[in-house]
Parts: C-alpha cells; structure tokens; sequence
C-alpha cells in the first residue's frame, strides 16, 4: 500500500507547508550562495590576493583548484552527514551541516592575503574550501529530503524542485551584493575592474554576511520535526547501523546510476556559472581571448539568465510528476547534447544578443535538468539507507562533473585558442554518459516513500 494512504498516521503532516518550503529551501540557498561568493572571488580576487604567480592563466588556474578541492571533501560529508541524519535523524544533520558550512565561510571572510603571510595563506583557504565541502555534502540531501519526505502524494517533485530553488536565488543574492559592492568601491580610472578597496577589504563583505543567512536558517531549520518516514522506520526497527555498508551492499547500482544521472547537470551547471563568468570576462585581445565584457556588464547579463534557471526549476517539478522523473530527464538531457553543439555560434558569436540567448536557453536547460533530481535521487533508495545513498551519489558525481569542469574547460579554451568548441563538445559527451545512464535507470514517481 502506498505511504501515503497506509494510515490516518502517515497522513497527518507533521511539518506545515510553509514550515517544509522554507526549511528545504534555506539551507540550500545559503549552500549555493556560499558557493557562488566563493565562485566569483576565485574569478576577481583569489588570483590576486592568494595565488599571485605573476601569470594570470596559472594564478587562475591555482584559484580554481582550490575551488575544485572542495569537491574532493563533499562524499567524505556525504558520508559523514549521511551517517548522522539515516541513524539519528534528518533534522539533526540539517542543522550540523549548515552551522559547519556558515562557520567556514565566515572565517573566509577574515582570511590574511599572500601579502601578509606569504603561502600559509593559500593553504588556510584551501582548508577552509574543504570545510565548506564536507558541510555541503551533507546539505543538499537533507535538504531533498526534508521536501520528499513531508511531500503530498503525487507532489513530490514539485516539492522536490524547492531545495533546488536554492541554487539560482543564492546565485542572485551572492552576485548582486559583489555587483553592489564592486560599484560602490569603483576606481574611476579604470571602470569595470576590482578596485584597491574592493581587493583591500570590499570582496569579504560578502563572506561575512553568510552569517546572518545562517542564523536565519538555524531558526528555521531549529522548528522542524522528524518526517514520517524516518519515525517509521525507527519504529520498525529498520535504522541500520551502518547505512554506507548497507548502501554498498544492496543499492550499488542504484548508486552508480544515481552517480551518472548527476553528470550532465554538474558539468552544465558549472560551464554556466565559472566558466562563462571567465570567458565573458576575459579580454578579447588577451592569449586566450574572451568576449571582453567588464564584470559589472556580464554579472547583469548571468542574472538574466538565471531568472530563467529559477523559472524552469519550478516548471520541471509539475512535468515531472504527470510525465514521470525518467521520461522528463531523458528529454532534457537529449536537448542538453545539442546545446553543447551551440557554443561557438552563441556564446563565441561575439555579439550581445547571441550571448544573451545563450544564457537564457543554458540555465533553462539548467532548471528543467535540475530541479527533478531534488525527488529523482531520494527515490532511487529506501529510507533506511535514503540519505547516505542520495548524498553519496550527489556528491561523487560532484567531482566527476563539478571538480574537474572549470579546470577541463580553461584547458580546453585555450587548445583552441579562445574557442569555446572543445568546451560543448565536453558538455555534449557527458551528456550522452547521463543519458545512457537514464536508460538503465527505472522510473521512480510511484515508489513508496516510506518503504
């Protein structure tokens, strides 16, 4: 019998509507937020201050390593999280993960520059890039599942599509306050470039102001109560002791396919933020030309597209629950294929409405791929085992399709000397590798939630 006609029980919600929405979505929004102000530091600041090589493309490089590593330290999180919120619950977890990620990002935010402490510096960055992806490892699957789990039947996906709302509102928080600041600390001889205020102190703004989004989220996140599910599940005494073994032993395909499902969305996701923040922003007379928009000019022109991100996440979740996860997914992954085959006549066109409708058709593909995995996942694995499994899949296919994508693309921009060709042909084949995955992968809208 399905879960959510077992019993009067399983019925009563035992977190309001609102209560799930904001919990699931807060914590993400101040994930991808963090993520983002580390994003567009790595692009304008990190170089300068921490890595100053003497050779952009190399100080750029280093930055972006950095900004890889984290994901290197997101499946430790994931099990680690995943551990806590499958034994002792998911609201625990939630509020562990989020307090581990705001207390890291904060500490960025004070950080002494290569000028003041030589070396040392890059390394109390890189130690604190991996705390924010241990925290993030766990962040996003509690997130998911707090929504899955306290969803109505036959929305699951549409709850899903709340956490993953995070991402473009934490896009536009953290860019608008960089472009607010960068503005205000402006140099009026050399207009569109970070000022020596901006590289002085402007640029930890907004590192220090994750921690009111923090204690907003611990407020919230503080109200929650347990899901169903997992009272369930403790009932029966079905909480296993150590859920990663289980995952491995009885859900290793479910894990691999999981993995692979992620790919393409990991790599768009990261070609449509880092990179093309990069290549818009580069020079076009330098070595490896750009498109030559100033940071100001080009950040107004991400927002607009994230817009459609945020859009199309929302729009995916009801598509999702009339045609099924799989059935929406395999279209859009197919569409995405062809999209990376459009890099150079959009995004390398050289002219502003091109790059525009780039953008637009990019982070429409983005929520359309991404909002359907804040169910898709969670689904795919049994309660006992939901979290660790879900965070687990998430999170590796963040270093196959997250940690390596900035660093693959910048080397793949320059092998063709400022083409953007190789950059789609990589989205394009990972892609294919998600779509394949797909196919060997079951429909998962009227699985029980509670099982």
């Amino acid at each position: 019998m399905s879960s959510h006609t077992a019993s009067p029980a399983a019925q009563a919600p035992r977190n309001t509507r609102s209560r799930v929405i904001l919990a699931s979505l807060i914590g993400t929004t101040i994930e991808f937020y963090d993520f983002y102000v580390y994003a567009t530091a790595a692009v304008l600041v990190f170089p300068h201050l921490f890595f100053p090589t003497g050779d952009e493309t190399t100080a750029l490089l280093a930055s972006f390593a950095t900004f890889g590593a984290a994901m290197l330290a997101r499946p430790i999180g994931a099990v680690f999280f995943g551990h806590l919120g499958d034994r002792l619950g998911r609201k625990t977890t939630l509020v562990a993960s989020l307090l581990t990620m705001g207390i890291a990002t904060f500490l960025i935010g004070v950080l002494p520059t290569h000028a003041q402490v030589g070396p040392f510096a890059a390394l109390l960055l890189l130690v604190l890039r991996l705390a924010q992806g241990f925290a993030i490892g766990g962040e996003w699957s509690g997130a998911a599942l707090v929504a899955t789990e306290n969803a109505p039947q036959g929305k699951r996906a549409w709850y899903g599509t709340f956490p993953q709302l995070g991402a473009p509102i934490g896009f536009i928080i953290a860019n608008m306050l960089f472009f607010v600041i960068n503005n205000a600390l402006a140099d009026p001889e050399a207009p569109g470039a970070p000022s020596a205020a901006f590289l002085e102190w402007g640029w930890r703004i907004p590192f220090l102001f994750s921690a009111v989004m923090v204690i907003v989220g611990l407020w919230v996140r503080l109200k929650l109560v347990e899901s169903s599910a997992f009272e369930r599940t403790k009932q029966l005494g079905k909480v296993r002791r150590m859920p990663l073994a289980e995952a491995f032993a009885h859900h290793w395909k479910a894990l691999i396919l999981g993995t692979l499902a992620m790919l393409a969305t990991y790599v768009l996701f990261y070609l449509m933020t880092s990179y093309t923040l990069t290549f818009g922003t580069r020079p076009a007379d330098a070595d490896v030309p750009g498109a030559g928009y100033t940071y100001n000019q080009f950040i107004l022109m991400l927002v607009f597209g994230v817009v459609f991100f945020g859009v199309f996440t929302l729009v995916s979740g009801p598509l999702a629950d009339r045609f099924g996860r799989r059935r929406t997914l395999l279209v859009v992954t197919g569409a995405i294929v062809v999209f990376g085959l459009l890099f150079v006549p959009l995004l390398g066109g050289g002219t502003t409405p091109l790059v525009m409708f780039f953008l637009a058709l990019g982070f429409t593909l983005m929520g359309l791929t991404f909002g359907p995995m804040g169910a898709f996942l969670p689904e795919m694995f049994p309660t006992n085992v939901r979290y660790t499994g879900s965070a687990v899949a998430y999170n590796v296919s963040s270093i196959l399709g997250a940690a390596l994508a900035p660093i693959v693309a910048l080397w793949l921009w320059g092998l063709a000397d400022g083409s953007p060709v190789y950059v789609g042909l990589y989205l394009s084949g990972a892609a294919l590798v998600t779509f394949v995955s797909l196919l060997l992968t079951r429909e998962t809208r009227d699985v029980d939630i509670e099982a």
